[in-house]
């Protein structure tokens, strides 16, 4: 059972390396570059700024914010810090569940995720480096640290709540990667808790203190989301209702505007005419 590649199937992970260097002054992000960032501390020490409150980085450390959020990482030359940087677009724009499953930021010490040693190893040697296709590599390995970054989370249950947390538990993960697998059954609690091998009340429970949601809360959600991806490919919506679980055309638009608080033409339309805006998505 593959907890996390359907989530990458469908809401992929691109990144755009744009800083490998010493760091003598502040790289910023702000919510109109609408993708999130990750920063590499290699060497010496930084400071991360963000609306909650500033944060000091005083070892080597991986800095993950996954959505377009006012901040800045900051240094000065005797800081010393070396520092590479991308960032990160999620496949389903502002409101892609995954990202929205993530805190604001993550800081980690390097030497605390193990699973990415190899990775860095070689994005540092490119990053430090001219050879030829060097961006190209890097951005790859971005892609392939962050994928690695979000196993080492699960794995030992650095999230609290929400999606990941939910994936990280054993009793929960089954249900809900056959649900992200399969969203065109017609899942009930009852059918889900079958899944988990746990009572209807129980799987319930357990379900909403962890996720943060309740079971049938995460299936709309979920489908939701994948309606709103498939409307930014232009799919036509009565193949995008078959594909997300809902009989007619007329059923999926009731549940998106439950959720959303539109219809689907009209989102699609918000969307294709103006910034995108954050959606209700799983997390």
């Amino acid at each position: 059972m593959d907890r996390l590649s359907t989530l990458l199937v469908h809401f992929g992970i691109g990144a755009d390396t744009f800083h490998s260097g010493p760091l003598l002054d502040a790289l910023e992000g702000t919510q109109a570059h609408q993708r999130g960032r990750v920063y590499l501390l290699k060497e010496g020490r930084a400071c991360l700024e963000m609306p909650a409150g500033v944060q000091r980085v005083d070892e080597p450390s991986l800095i993950l914010i996954p959505r377009a959020l006012p901040h800045r990482l900051v240094a000065t030359k005797a800081d010393r810090a070396e520092v590479v940087a991308a960032s990160l677009r999620f496949d389903g724009g502002l409101d892609n569940p995954l990202s929205v499953a993530l805190t604001d930021s993550i800081s980690m010490p390097l030497k605390d995720i193990p699973m990415i040693a190899g990775t860095l190893d070689w994005l540092f040697s490119e990053a430090f480096a001219e050879h030829c296709g060097r961006e190209a590599v890097m951005n790859r390995l971005f892609e392939l640290m962050v994928i690695q970054f979000l196993r080492h989370m699960m794995a030992y249950h650095s999230m609290t709540t929400g999606m990941m947390s939910g994936l990280a538990d054993l009793r929960l993960a089954r249900a809900m990667t056959l649900l992200h697998n399969h969203p065109e059954r017609a899942w009930t609690v009852q059918e889900m808790a079958v899944q988990s091998n746990m009572s209807r009340a129980s799987f319930a429970a357990h379900f909403h203190k962890v996720v943060g949601q309740t079971p049938a809360d995460y299936v709309l959600s979920w489908r939701v989301s994948l309606a709103q991806k498939r409307l930014r490919e232009g799919r036509p919506i009565a193949l995008i209702a078959d594909e997300v679980g809902y009989e007619s055309p007329s059923a999926l638009a009731r549940a998106f505007r439950r959720k959303i608080g539109t219809s689907p033409r009209e989102w699609q339309q918000q969307h294709l005419q103006g910034p995108e805006q954050p959606a209700v998505t799983p997390g």
